[in-house]
């Protein structure tokens, strides 16, 4: 009999990890995600199965909870083949070697500390260096095209389809044969909306047995993209006039495209007061470059943009600041500054620095353009705290904080439903990749409006397809 275990993502958002096994067959592992916020120490344990006996890698996206923890695995002992997309793979890229090093200076940082007390022994070690990524990219790494289905093993048919999440995200559908009956599962991965201005739309699915689906905004709808557009404006351009600087926690994959993309039009129609824009991210910067290299993949509205203008992110007021020293040259500016940087949870980055030398300025403002999980500097920020510690001081919060949900590339509960009330012979419907509190609104929606049983699944608990 299949049975899929979920060793991450499961009663909480991050840490994506879900292992398909057929009955005398293969077994399938689809994303190996880090765990984020209160949920970080779990990235350090041992995995719960040998990662030696895994047969396949499919990867759905590359965002850091689902590929983050791939080096790890490769690491101890995987040696078999990854299926992504081609973008996937070169966003994968960029995200695990910013990780590396995040981790390295994070660990010289505690190391040194720790030295100081007598306690090096206490400092964990990185997950993994970047000798570790470069041996997960020198797998056998294989790219499926959207909608064109392969044969991963006997009697094994996988497709890939675009979920309109970020840049080569895929719902991933695998067929397989048990007991003489042909079966369909699908794993949604992370699926976005059908408002998002740099990417088409999640493609539609009509046919599943089983379904293992996201849940992050399962107990709500986000308000439309015109609304939280017209909303990011209005705060844009009123801190400008008020001679302030706007600063924005953001995501270096598809969040910082879609602003870009904003600001570009406000630089185009004249709506944007005399600025200087600092896009304060090498990884997202690199991301960019990534989506620059598949236009072909962008919205329909982005390629039009690109074949007017050459470009589609790129305006006069836009600064790329590669170096440490070019991003601290951003503190000569006294206002008018919309300053974009890393990381989108604020656990890291450069934001932090930017916090430091201007949350308490009234004149400020602060945009949330993305989901801050429990246990990260931006949660606390969004849940009201008035005081944060930042490099061992002291902030008092007097710069205005606004969260905008709109932005989510992640589907709401109306978007899910939608996309679930499409499929036809849908027996099962598990739900992941959510907070628990949510699934159970999500699953109480699901039993009164489609009139199907859905299943939150627990951490590591063994799930019997049959």
């Amino acid at each position: 009999m299949a049975t899929v275990v979920s060793y991450g993502a499961a009663e909480v958002v991050t840490g994506s990890c879900h292992l398909f096994s057929i009955d005398g067959g293969p077994s399938i592992l689809i994303d190996c995600g880090m765990f984020q916020g209160t949920e970080e120490d779990r990235n350090y344990g041992p995995f719960d199965f040998e990662p030696s006996e895994v047969d396949y890698l499919l990867v759905t996206h590359a965002h850091l909870d689902h590929v983050g923890r791939i080096p790890k695995l490769v690491k101890e002992g995987y040696t078999g083949p990854v299926y992504a997309t081609k973008a996937t793979r070169d966003l994968a890229e960029v995200i695990l070697l910013d990780s590396a090093k995040i981790m390295k200076e994070d660990y010289l940082t505690n190391y040194k500390k720790a030295q100081r007390q007598g306690k090096e022994e206490s400092v964990t070690a990185p997950l993994y260096e970047e000798t570790d990524v470069d041996n997960a990219l020198k797998l056998a790494w294989h790219y499926p095209e959207y909608d064109t289905a392969f044969e991963l093993h006997d009697g094994i048919e996988v497709i890939y389809h675009n979920a309109g999440h970020i840049l080569g995200s895929a719902f991933i559908e695998i067929n397989y044969t048990e007991n003489n009956v042909r079966q369909t599962i699908v794993f949604s991965g992370d699926i976005g909306n059908d408002n998002d201005m740099v990417l088409p739309n999640l493609e539609k699915c009509t046919h599943a047995n089983y379904l293992y689906v996201e849940s992050t905004y399962g107990d709500r709808d986000h308000q439309t993209a015109e609304i939280s557009t017209t909303e990011f404006k209005r705060i844009i351009i009123d801190t400008l006039h008020n001679w302030g600087n706007v600063i924005i926690p953001s995501f270096a994959v598809e969040r910082t495209q879609e602003l870009l993309c904003i600001l570009k039009g406000m630089h185009d129609r004249q709506e944007l007061p005399e600025c200087q824009i600092f896009l304060d991210s090498p990884m997202a910067t690199r991301a960019t470059e990534v989506y620059r290299n598949y236009s072909d993949l962008l919205s329909p509205e982005c390629q039009n943009i690109k074949k007017r203008d050459g470009t589609v992110f790129d305006f006069e007021e836009l600064v790329y600041t590669l170096d440490v020293d070019a991003s601290k040259k951003i503190n000569d500016v006294d206002s008018r500054a919309i300053i974009i940087a890393g990381s989108g949870m604020c656990n890291g980055g450069r934001i932090l620095h930017h916090f430091k030398n201007r949350l308490w300025n009234q004149k400020n403002a602060v945009i949330f353009v993305g989901y801050q999980a429990i246990g990260t500097l931006g949660r606390r920020i969004v849940d009201g705290a008035r005081w944060v510690k930042i490099y061992h001081e002291d902030i008092l919060i007097k710069a205005s904080i606004h969260t905008i949900n709109g932005f989510s590339a992640h589907a709401d509960q109306s978007a899910i439903i939608k996309w679930v009330s499409q499929m036809d012979d849908l027996s099962r419907i598990y739900l992941i990749h959510g907070e628990e509190d949510k699934q159970v609104i999500l699953r109480s929606v699901m039993e009164n409006v489609l009139k199907k049983k859905a299943h939150i699944v627990e951490p590591e608990e063994v799930i019997y397809l049959s």
